[in-house]
């Protein structure tokens, strides 16, 4: 008898059919509609979303603002290619990011389609600005999949077969002080690993020759891990020093998601070029570079851009999006939600030591999950995302291994809906890593026990 299939199985059954492998597919989730912090599956049954499309839905799923501004739009301007006619969208959603985010005395601002391409602009505008040719990046990086976000991106399973990679990329190690400390405090941390970059200017590359230096202040599929304020400081006064041009890839971080429009600001460190998208656009697909003008206006006319780029139904998704954030606040909100986050996550570390670092930066966080002996517990968080998917919540993994539970949950997500979130994901680990079994034998309530 050939069993029945279920709604979802017959969708995911036509995705293999048409869509090649090379697509990821992370989870077996479906997406009919979503509201909120809540999507519905093709079946009807609702989802949690802690994935947030990978960190694009921080002002929630479907806005009514948003659907509205994207209507009236597309009645009335659908596409002109901004090369070929000025349109209103573009040049408004410019105006109030340079207004948001200031880079210096005099803010330009370039809208093309995508994080990655964003990142492809800037290292166009910062080799034409400096006429150096070389980038340096650093390690456990996402940057994209284009030619040079792939060639900047440092995991391997990324980039398998692709090759060759664009020339000039110098990469070095990101400052991860739970990973690289090596029993230093942070200050000695810092001090050594900008004396490494600087070191890789007579190991690696000559500083005369490197354009930019591209980081992201909290590596995002990298696992969550914030740069130290003190090694993004020390970036600055040698870019200045050098003439280098310092470029900040926010396009996980940007938008509330750190409890600030932009993650840099936490740190008091600006820098001459930044990338962004993801929830910049409320749903749509749309990114930007912003940057001080003078670097900006390096680049020659015709070699940055795109025929779709700053789209003006993205546009108007864009703005509305922001209106949103400004309006509930939702910077203060994420700082909020990051703070029940850690403390959860950090309560279950004492309970369960398969939870190793907690980390992250307002409501960007995550939770490691380690072997007894410190070693990634990919397969736990795996297992851990599969299993809480089942009671419904919609949960991701990063990290070079994929053993980082991280939380990118819509902001508008209420207390209600993420304390029960959470329990399903605390619920997992303990049941998967035998810590509940253990507990529930007589160990104490805030004695941690190995899996």
């Amino acid at each position: 008898m050939v069993p029945i299939m279920t709604d979802n199985e017959k969708l995911l059954a036509r995705r293999e059919a048409v869509v090649p492998r090379g697509v990821p597919r992370v989870t077996t989730a479906t997406a009919a509609r979503g509201r909120g912090a809540v999507i519905v599956d093709a079946e009807g049954r609702e989802l949690l979303d802690f994935a947030g499309g990978i960190g694009v839905m921080n002002a929630g799923h479907c806005q009514d603002a948003v659907v509205d501004a994207i209507r009236r739009q597309a009645g009335e301007l659908l596409h002109a290619c901004f090369h070929v006619a000025t349109y209103e969208p573009y040049v408004e959603l410019a105006e109030k990011l340079a207004e948001l985010l200031p880079h210096g005395d005099h803010t330009k601002v370039l809208l093309i389609n995508s994080g990655a391409e964003a990142v492809e602009n800037a290292v166009k505008i910062a080799r034409q600005a400096t006429g150096r040719p070389a980038v340096i990046c650093f390690s456990e990086a996402f940057h994209g999949r284009t030619l040079m976000g792939m060639s900047l991106t440092s995991k391997v399973a990324y980039k398998k077969g692709c090759g060759p990679f664009a020339p000039e990329i110098y990469r070095v190690p990101f400052p991860n002080h739970g990973l690289r400390g090596d029993g230093l405090d942070i200050e000695d941390f810092v001090e050594r690993e900008l004396h490494r970059l600087e070191e890789s200017f007579s190991t690696l590359v000559a500083a005369r020759d490197v354009a930019a230096i591209l980081i992201e202040p909290v590596q995002g599929e990298g696992g969550f891990v914030p740069a130290p304020p003190g090694y993004l400081r020390g970036l600055r006064e040698i870019c200045d020093r050098e003439g280098i041009v310092l470029v900040f890839d926010e396009v996980q971080t940007g938008f509330c998601r750190t409890g600030r429009w932009a993650a840099y600001e936490h740190f008091g460190v600006v820098p001459d070029l930044s990338t962004w998208a993801k929830s910049m656009g409320g749903g749509l697909p749309i990114g930007a570079v912003m940057g001080r003008a003078e670097v900006m206006d390096g680049a020659e006319p015709g070699t940055i851009g795109g025929t779709y780029g700053g789209n003006p139904v993205a546009c108007a998704s864009a703005l509305a999006t922001i209106r949103i954030m400004e309006e509930l606040d939702l910077n203060t909100r994420a700082t909020e939600i990051g703070r029940m986050i850690r403390r959860r996550f950090e309560a279950l570390a004492d309970r369960c030591a398969a939870v190793g670092e907690v980390r992250g930066l307002g409501a960007m966080m995550a939770m490691e999950l380690v072997e007894e002996g410190g070693a990634p517990a990919s397969t736990l968080a795996r297992q851990v995302a599969m299993e809480s998917l089942a009671e419904g919540v919609l949960v991701i993994t990063a990290g070079p291994a994929g053993n980082v539970i991280r939380i990118l949950s819509p902001l508008v997500i209420s207390d209600e809906e993420l304390d029960r979130g959470l329990g399903v994901i605390e619920g997992a680990v303990l049941r998967l890593s035998g810590a509940e079994h253990q507990n529930g034998a007589g160990q104490g309530a805030g004695e941690k026990v190995r899996a």
